[in-house]
């Protein structure tokens, strides 16, 4: 389906070579490569399980909702500060309970102080990151749930390095307690006078590193201790983002789960001809399957569903395109969805340049004129890469590391 007379760019991986299965297709990894677990941690387990643990390592049960509150609510992992345990045992309790799983590499601000992007290392070595952003009257944290990707998405930089593995819950959530720790040290950007919201993380996007729904066990275990108000972060379902390119079985189980979080599918072209080149996943959950997936979740949680485009130039934001997609979303009815454009982000290596602004407006403009709520989304941090799709661990990454660990 094309137009004579307009420009219709390829995707095709620039500036690195996307990996192929021996058919030549793109190659998919779903499974995490074995690697050497990281340490059992308190926010890995249920209350119940925290409680049993603790008693292993020889102290009362009740011990365990104390270094829950400990990390949960003050943000702290340091012995000396948990003056309530008893002084006897308890660096080694501490220890036990709460061993360290990110290690800070670096950071990276822009935004006059109000964006930062946190290179953090993994007990193996393995590193990801997350971006903290502060914004009027919320803080939003895009958190990994897995080194690297398996996606393989040629226009994203996340992508190119294939998929290191998953990261636990308890690691997913760390990224959480470390930003709070670090708002709560005055060293995100400052607070506006008018602005009344508390200091802390108050939104989560898993729209780090990693397809969310590759690692669904694990992710969701971290979401249940993010919304839990009595042993965990005590955060809303509805601040929190679940985003995915596409795993239809695994959106139906989301659900499925009872926990209203707001769900975004990360479409970026209406026709299957091109999904298939964009998205390699889409050769196996095409275009339909995955919007009558979405539109299931609205029936059953009736939390609006967000779909996700990157507009390319050239290559996915012709006019008719943005018919086709209003069309497809019409087709399962009206006030389920409401679409966020994002102009592309530029990544190392890569020819390829955001929408043209005309060509972005008139985009949006056949959106919201067929009454589908459409806004180009505002991203952060793009002089430090550390908007959406430009996260990737680089050479220069590896070196910091390295120091780092000298």
């Amino acid at each position: 389906m094309t137009t004579s007379g307009i420009r219709q760019v390829k995707p095709k991986a620039e500036g690195w070579e996307q990996r192929k299965d021996n058919s030549g297709r793109p190659l998919l990894q779903f499974a995490s490569p074995k690697r050497g677990k990281p340490p059992v941690h308190l926010a890995d387990l249920t209350p119940e399980q925290r409680v049993e643990k603790v008693k292993e390592l020889g102290l009362p049960g009740f011990r365990a909702k104390q270094l829950a509150k400990h990390y949960f609510e003050r943000y702290t992992r340091d012995p000396e500060l948990m003056t309530d345990l008893p002084k006897d045992g308890r660096e080694e309790l501490v220890n036990g309970m709460l061993p360290t799983l990110l290690t800070e590499v670096r950071r990276l601000q822009t935004d006059g102080g109000d964006t930062i992007k946190f290179l953090w290392k993994l007990h193996d070595g393995a590193l990801v990151e997350s971006v903290l952003m502060r914004y009027p009257g919320r803080i939003t944290l895009c958190v990994s749930s897995q080194a690297g990707c398996g996606m393989n998405c040629p226009f994203c930089a996340t992508g190119q390095n294939g998929l290191t593995r998953n990261m636990s819950a308890a690691e997913i959530v760390d990224q959480v307690v470390r930003a709070n720790e670090i708002i709560a040290k005055g060293e995100l950007g400052g607070k506006r006078e008018d602005d009344n919201s508390a200091e802390r993380v108050s939104n989560i996007v898993f729209m780090g590193m990693g397809e969310p729904l590759a690692n669904y066990a694990r992710v969701m275990q971290a979401v249940r201790t993010m919304v839990d108000k009595k042993e965990g972060l005590g955060m809303s379902a509805r601040g929190i983002t679940v985003s995915t390119v596409g795993l239809a079985p695994a959106i139906r189980k989301l659900t499925e789960e009872d926990i209203p979080v707001t769900f975004a599918l990360s479409l970026h072209a209406p026709d299957d001809e091109l999904r298939d080149e964009m998205i390699p996943v889409n050769s196996r959950w095409k275009v339909d399957e995955v919007l009558d997936a979405a539109r299931a979740y609205f029936d059953k949680t009736g939390r609006r569903v967000s779909i996700e485009y990157a507009l390319i130039k050239d290559m996915n934001d012709h006019p008719w395109r943005a018919d086709l997609l209003a069309e497809k979303l019409l087709a399962r009815g009206k006030g389920w969805v409401h679409v966020n454009p994002i102009p592309l982000n530029p990544t190392p290596g890569s020819v390829w340049d955001a929408s043209t602004l005309p060509a972005q407006r008139e985009f949006v403009r056949r959106l919201n004129d067929k009454g589908i709520p459409t806004t180009i989304r505002d991203t952060r941090g793009k002089e430090i890469d550390g908007a959406c799709g430009q996260l990737v661990v680089t050479e220069e990454d590896e070196r910091a590391s390295e120091a780092a660990a000298v």
